[in-house]
């Protein structure tokens, strides 16, 4: 019992740092426009085209914070603030999507990576969990393995994201300097963002790896 505790609130505290360390940086950047008024859908577009991708379609979708490519549809779906807007955090987090099309459009290997084992991330999410407790429950400690293994997919899964992750923030960051969409200061703010943004992917990691353990204990635990 005090093991869990040692285990999920210290994850669950970190988890809701980052969270408020995004929102915060959100808040505080995408309330100053940036000096070209640019809305995050043309820098989107004019990263694309900067490096010579022109099949991806940008569009615009509800929600806060809902910002994706999906690589199924060549789409960059920017949430309404983001595609319309034009402060600092727009354009980076606008950006930062481009990233993303860019990696698929150079076949980018962490994110071939990714994109392979999303089938098996997602069984291991649905029933990993449920196969340990079933196997503690009933004391059959293979089933609880199997269901280990599964959620140890997860965290693959996880660990694999970290460098698309960054990897298109520092392709975001590199193409803004470089078209000259920010200016140096205006650049520092997106950064930020890019960068509280990132930090809830270290987050989910860890948050995941202390579960997994926690898991692992409890299952060598019966076998004592």
């Amino acid at each position: 019992m005090y093991y869990m505790l040692y285990v999920f609130i210290p994850s669950l505290l970190l988890v809701l740092i980052t969270q408020g360390l995004i929102s915060s940086q959100y808040r505080k950047y995408g309330r100053i426009q940036n000096s070209r008024r640019i809305t995050g859908a043309q820098a989107a577009e004019a990263v694309l085209r900067a490096n010579g991708v022109y099949d991806v379609a940008i569009q615009c979708i509800e929600g806060r914070l809902t910002d994706n490519y999906n690589p199924r549809t060549n789409t960059i779906s920017l949430s309404r603030d983001i595609f319309y807007g034009d402060s600092i955090a727009a354009v980076g987090i606008a950006c930062h999507e481009a990233g993303h099309a860019m990696q698929y459009a150079e076949g980018y290997g962490p994110i071939k990576l990714r994109t392979a084992i999303i089938p098996i991330t997602n069984f291991g999410s649905a029933f990993g969990v449920l196969l340990i407790i079933l196997g503690l429950v009933i004391n059959m400690l293979t089933i609880a393995w199997a269901g280990v293994i599964l959620f140890g997919a997860v965290v693959v899964f996880q660990l694999v994201t970290l460098p698309v992750e960054f990897n298109a923030s520092s392709r975001a960051i590199r193409n803004i300097e470089a078209s000259g969409l920010l200016s140096a200061e205006e650049l520092s703010g997106a950064k930020k963002v890019l960068t509280a943004a990132a930090l809830t992917y270290v987050a989910a990691l860890l948050q995941s790896l202390l579960t997994l353990v926690y898991y692992i204990t409890q299952i060598n635990g019966r076998r004592r």
